[in-house]
């Protein structure tokens, strides 16, 4: 069952260029991830590679955790969810709002938007169960 993102949260989710993304391991291992990421309603969506450890992760065990903070220890957001392997999404550069937050940066990873949608063409959709945080 999803559970929606309290507003409070808006301003740190829209400010970070980060998240962390935790998978676990098949040994039960969390594997945290620094990830792009944006919010898409109450969901989230990051891209990844095809074969990358977080989707052979998220294969075996859905459940993962999302996290920001913005440098107070007062400020932070955390999800616990269940992410799938969505290939209904978008390519990266044709999801209007990942395409504009980060297309700066796809080029200064020495990348155009072509090899870009190439590279990371796994999208993940990750439903919130638990949202917990403060902000100050």
């Amino acid at each position: 069952m999803s559970v929606a993102i309290p507003e409070k949260f808006n301003p740190l989710i829209e400010s970070s260029q980060y998240i962390w993304f935790t998978t676990v391991r098949a040994d039960g291992m969390p594997q945290p991830t620094p990830v792009w990421f944006v919010r898409d309603g109450d969901t989230f969506l990051i891209y990844t590679t095809d074969g990358a450890q977080k989707a052979k992760n998220i294969a075996a065990q859905p459940k993962v955790a999302l996290g920001l903070a913005n440098g107070d220890a007062g400020d932070f957001f955390v999800v616990q969810g269940e992410a799938i392997i969505d290939q209904s999404i978008p390519k990266p550069t044709q999801m209007p709002a990942y395409f504009q937050k980060y297309k700066d940066s796809i080029a200064e990873i020495g990348m155009t938007p072509d090899t870009f949608d190439q590279t990371f063409s796994m999208p993940i959709r990750i439903t919130p169960t638990l949202v917990r945080g403060d902000i100050e």
